[in-house]
């Protein structure tokens, strides 16, 4: 009868069948989305399940900030076939949100460096240790990549991630190959290698061990001051001319950095990262990344001449890039935080994207076009001229390179 506990029990199961996307109780469309890509060797149907806890679907109720994320919604990635709307039906929402924790699990790739043809790239080798980033930064290009995981861009990018705890032991395996060339290994390049689960896991740590090791030269760009924990490896590697660290820096004001980066280290932070990695005798350059047209970039000079106060050797710039499920979180977050510059951020993003609202063509993605973006940089090139941080960073020893693995004992001695 229906106040009885076995009724609402069987209704509970019924509305699962009918209602579920997947059509199978209890499972959800996004596990059957993971599951469905485990035949990549992305995760094992073991680590699935602890991908995600309500589903990829699940969206942050009226779009409001969540503590310490950056995206304000949980927005289905581009592959999915179906789009969810919460509602308020009169009960608790127990498919909000409202405080969400992180979520890790194995990434099984059985490559770990990723090669790269791109004219817009001083490098052809990368590595990621982590797939998604805990930092959380709204603008973050690489957000995308969630969806081949049937994971959300949204939320999910920030809160369910993939950690790779082989990742040393791979990368020793490739550069001992007999057909491996040194060539410079670029790391930070899609999510943050110094991102806070590295503090637990220390994934980065081993691979710039490995590095170390076999004299590998390597580049960082991190908005983190976790670096700082590695100065007993970079100094050595930095005397053989083997590593360049960029420490990014976005803005200035601490109060816009952390509703818009939320789990970075604050900019003053950074910029005293810069001066201990420069006083540890490890070549530190700025990035400026991204530039974000009327919400960061009156601050240009700025952080270029307090970078270059920090002791920077160079600066480096990239403007606002929104391919892909970021244009409509990035819009959503304008809507929520500066609603009365919203239009006009996105105003001058399309002047500088020729009227679309993100260009991926090389040569173009980068710097943006158009007299807006053309003047962005003459500013920048004037401020680095004016402050001393133009100098060109010394190239990366790759003659060095010797295959083979060390002791730690006898690297830590090098």
């Amino acid at each position: 009868y229906p106040g009885s506990v076995v009724f609402w029990r069987i209704m509970g199961r019924l509305g699962s069948i009918f209602c579920d996307p997947s059509g199978y109780p209890g499972t959800g469309g996004v596990n059957r989305v993971a599951e469905g890509r485990i035949g990549r060797g992305v995760v094992s149907s073991r680590d699935a399940a602890t991908i995600t806890d309500r589903g990829v679907m699940d969206e942050i109720a009226d779009n409001r900030a969540v503590k310490g994320r950056g995206a304000v919604s949980n927005r289905v990635g581009r592959f999915e076939s179906y789009r969810y709307q919460p509602t308020d039906d009169g009960w608790k929402a127990d498919d909000v949100l409202a405080d969400p924790a992180t979520t890790v699990f194995i990434d099984h790739s059985r490559g770990i460096i990723a090669r790269n043809e791109s004219p817009d790239l001083p490098f052809e080798q990368s590595i990621n240790p982590y797939r998604g980033c805990e930092h959380g930064c709204i603008y973050c290009y690489a957000r995308p990549t969630h969806a081949y995981l049937g994971l959300s861009p949204g939320i999910d990018f920030e809160t369910k991630i993939a950690i790779k705890p082989n990742a040393a032991a791979l990368l020793t395996e490739a550069i001992n190959r007999p057909k491996y060339r040194c060539k410079l290994i670029a790391m930070g390049t899609n999510t943050d290698p110094y991102q806070p689960l590295e503090r637990q896991h220390c994934i980065t740590r081993g691979l710039l061990e490995v590095l170390a090791a076999n004299r590998h030269p390597v580049t960082f760009t991190t908005k983190s001051s976790l670096i700082e924990r590695d100065i007993d490896l970079l100094a050595p590697m930095a005397e053989r001319n083997l590593v360049q660290v960029f420490v990014s820096i976005t803005t200035l004001d601490p109060d816009l950095s952390r509703r818009m980066e939320p789990r970075t280290a604050a900019p003053r932070r950074r910029l005293r990262t810069i001066r201990r990695l420069i006083d540890a005798g490890i070549p530190t350059g700025v990035l400026v990344a991204p530039i974000i047209p009327v919400l960061t970039d009156p601050e240009l000079e700025s952080i270029v001449e307090a970078c270059a106060a920090a002791g920077a050797v160079k600066a480096g710039y990239v403007l606002l890039r929104l391919p892909h499920e970021v244009k409509s979180l990035f819009k959503e977050w304008l809507q929520e935080h500066v609603p009365l510059k919203a239009e006009r951020v996105m105003a001058r993003v399309r002047d500088t994207r020729g009227g679309r609202e993100n260009d991926a063509k090389f040569g173009r993605r980068m710097r943006g076009a158009g007299e807006y973006a053309n003047l962005i940089a003459q500013r920048f090139r004037i401020a680095s001229k004016r402050f001393g941080v133009d100098r060109p960073m010394p190239e990366l020893d790759t003659a060095q390179f010797t295959k083979g693995t060390a002791d730690r004992t006898q690297l830590l001695l090098l």
